[in-house]
Formats: structure tokens, sequence, C-alpha cells
């Protein structure tokens, strides 16, 4: 039983609370139980507070008696990405560097949204250092891996929250995503990850790399990430650039469907190598909109230049980063950061606007784009997962992450919601992830369009026990 109740979704945990047949106290339990079972497997979790989450869910249990819950995630477990600060838990993101030792006083906008709506944090994932590649793994924290197959990575840099969610220890997590880094894990994962429009959800304090990083639900079904959404979307004064809030209810319309929709589906965005399996699962599942009511053909936006945009971007973050801290605490860090950061500080100013400017004229590009297309279709990835503790699959050639996540960074760069779902498997048994894309500010257009292939293709969740306990 603590098995079945571990596997449910936040919306089947409410709706039993509200009926009665469980409690938060038995569903707390039951993810605590999954950390404790395999948690040494998948290092999904760098701290876990199983005595606050008891007490926390045993308060919730007791509201939900006298018919009083809060918010809409009252007993609702859920991890904290380990970028995120959190009111009385160290924030080390994945980071040596970092002093334990110091006053962890605040809570980000997202973690207080989840306090305020009775959500029980059940602890910190882990994160490559500082978030800053496509993998999960750090000096401090060492090597997350997959749970559908451990010798595998789950992606990064939300590689422990997707573990987690994957493996049934909680139903929600929250990632952040500065160039995939929702989507990434979540298509090697198969689970459901939402990078929504840029500030949609407040953050504070703004990451160092700057505008392209984004804050984003991940869950096991579409209904969770809307509900996960519409909390975290609510307004926080701390953020510079966040949206006007609209209030919005983004499980409203959910199961609308996608008729009379125009869609657009492009295999490769530009001529990348896919590979021929996941390109043919692709396929297929783009083509199912048709199906579904939807207007699909074969389309794509210039998204040309986008590779050197995100890297001067990315890299000089990096580089700003890096000078907060003294020579003894570099030396302790990633050699991979170490490299991304020396090349960053070589870019000159007018690099930097450069690169700005050609990131402007590519969320114009998309902008009109999306004049003729509702919603672009794309894999998630061009490849399944890879040997877990290496940044790019060995003997690819490849010399950093974004070699390997061309479908990912250009949406960050665009600021546009994009959703990452599974649509089938390897022939090794590895989950594929289908990209979403929407306009920018269409975040509930692309929920919408992912619960209707969801809803058509139902996900299958396998029971990972074997794979677990190797």
């Amino acid at each position: 039983m603590t098995d079945d109740i571990a596997m449910l979704t936040a919306e089947a945990l409410l709706a039993a609370y509200r009926a009665g047949e469980i409690s938060p106290v038995d569903a707390t339990q039951a993810a605590l139980t999954r950390i404790e079972r395999f948690n040494g497997r998948v290092n999904a979790f760098n701290l876990v507070d199983a005595e606050g989450a008891l007490a926390a869910a045993a308060e919730s249990a007791e509201r939900w008696r006298l018919g009083v819950p809060r918010g809409r995630l009252d007993g609702c477990p859920v991890s904290i990405k380990d970028l995120l600060l959190t009111e009385g838990w160290p924030t080390l993101r994945g980071s040596k560097a970092i002093d334990r030792q110091q006053s962890w006083a605040e809570d980000a906008p997202a973690v207080a949204r989840l306090r305020e709506h009775g959500a029980i944090l059940l602890g910190k994932t882990t994160s490559p250092e500082f978030g800053w590649k496509g993998v999960t793994d750090s000096p401090l924290e060492g090597i997350t891996r997959n749970p559908w197959n451990p010798e595998t990575t789950p992606g990064g840099s939300s590689g422990g929250a997707s573990a987690a969610v994957a493996a049934g220890m909680g139903p929600l997590a929250l990632g952040t995503d500065g160039g995939g880094s929702v989507r990434i894990p979540a298509g090697f994962t198969g689970i459901y990850g939402l990078k929504p429009s840029f500030g949609r959800i407040p953050a504070y304090p703004l990451s160092p790399f700057g505008t392209v990083s984004h804050i984003g639900p991940m869950t096991r079904s579409v209904g969770d990430a809307a509900l996960l959404l519409t909390v975290l979307a609510e307004p926080d004064p701390r953020d510079a650039y966040g949206l006007p809030y609209d209030g919005a209810d983004y499980q409203q319309g959910l199961d609308d469907g996608v008729k009379g929709l125009r869609v657009a589906f492009s295999p490769s965005l530009g001529g990348h190598t896919v590979d021929p399996e996941i390109a043919a699962l692709v396929a297929k599942a783009a083509w199912a909109f048709a199906d579904l009511g939807a207007e699909v053909e074969l389309a794509e936006p210039d998204l040309s230049g986008s590779d050197e945009v995100f890297r001067c971007l990315w890299y000089a973050g990096a580089a700003n980063l890096m000078r907060r801290f003294d020579a003894e605490a570099q030396a302790q860090m990633d050699p991979g950061f170490q490299e991304i950061a020396a090349e960053g500080a070589r870019y000159s100013l007018l690099d930097y606007l450069a690169a700005v400017g050609r990131r402007e004229e590519l969320t114009v590009e998309t902008n009109l784009f999306h004049k003729d297309y509702d919603i672009l279709i794309t894999p998630s990835l061009p490849l399944a997962a890879f040997e877990a503790g290496l940044e790019v699959p060995p003997g690819s050639g490849m010399e950093r992450w974004p070699d390997w996540t061309p479908f990912s960074y250009p949406f960050n760069l665009t600021q546009q919601p994009a959703a990452s779902l599974p649509c089938g498997l390897t022939s090794t048994g590895l989950p594929i992830g289908l990209q979403i894309v929407g306009p920018r500010y269409a975040d509930a257009l692309v929920l919408r369009a992912s619960r209707a292939f969801e809803a058509a293709f139902p996900w299958q969740f396998p029971d990972l026990e074997t794979s677990l306990a190797g």
C-alpha cells in the first residue's frame, strides 16, 4: 500500500484526502519510505527532513479532519532543488565553495508559495555545481543516477528533482531551467517538466546566469503541473522581472483539447542530428496531433546562431559568478565549471552586446512564427540517457553539454513556455521526450496541448523496483 500511495499524483492525493481515504501522513510516509529505500542508489536528495515533514503532515491531516485545508496543495509532498533558498535548510548549490554555516532565514518566492498552500517539504534535491550543466554530478554531492537505469544519467541540472519524481519520492518537485534544466531531465526520466514563460514564476535572487533561467514544475502528470504552476505563479515583490499577475487557474480549460490548433512539427530544428529510433517515435507522436483534431505541418522558425548566443550569455554568467569567490574556493569547483567561466571571462562587452542583439532577433523571429502556428513540436532531446558522471556521451566527440541539447536552450533565449512529456521508450527501455513549445505567455496552451496528448496516450509508469534495487 505504501508504494501505491507513493506513485499517486498530487491531484489523486488531494481527492483521497477530501474523501477521507488516506491522510497526508500516509502520503508523506510513503514518499519518505521510497527515499529511504532508493536514495542511496540514485542520489536524488542531498537533504531530507523526515521529522519536519511528518510534523507538517500531521498538522495538515488535522486541517483536513476539520474540513479547513490550507490553499491548493495541503498535504502534498514536494521537493526543492538545491538552488532555491529554503528557510532553515542550507542551500549549497552543489558547491564546496558555499559556507554551510550561515543564516538560512529566507524562502525563495516559489518555496514561500508552497508553504502558504500547505505543501509538505521533504528536502533538497541534487544539482550540478550552480546548475551549470545538463547532467547532475558535483564535487560536493557526487553523481545522481536515472531510476530507469542507474548506470545512466537523469540529465540536469534538475536531475535530482526528476529522479525523485520518477522514483516516487514525492509527486511534485521544483526545478530550474536555464538551458533545458527542467526539460532535459524530464525527457531522460519519463516525467512531465514545464519551463513556463520567463517571469511567470517569480524568482529571487535572480539566477547568476541571468534572464535565461526559469523556475518550473516537475511532475508525473500534466494536471499536477497545472496545479503547481497555479500556485507558483502567484506574485512576489522581490522579482525584478515578474509578469503582471493575472490570477490564472491553469487547471481550468486543461481538457479543452487541440481541435483546430495549427501545429508546426520540426523533426530537427535546423538540421540537428537525431537518433533514428527517437526521431521515429517523436514523429509518430507529432503526427498523432492530427488525429486529435489539430492541423499539423512541417515548419520551423529560424533559430540559427542560438548556440553562439547561448554560450556567450551562459559562460559570461559563469565568469561573473566565479569572480565572487576567492582563489581557494575556486580551486574546489567542478573543473568543467572553471573552464566555461574562464571562457566566459574572455568575451568582450561588445561580444556580449552582440549576443543580446541576436537574442532579440531570435525572439522576434519566434513571435512572428507563432502568428501562423499555435504550437511547435520537436524532440525534447536527440538522444537517450547516456552514462552517468559524464558531461557528454562517451565517444561522441562532443565537448560541452550544449552540443547535445539543441532543442532546449533556444527557448530559454526567447523565453517561451516549453514542456517535455514522455512519448515512448527506446529498445533499451529508456524514455523518450516530446517537446511542446508555445508563444510567449501562452503557458495554458502548452499545458492544454500536453494534456491532450497525455489523455490520448496515457503513460504507463513502470514499477522501477528491479532497476533501483540493483
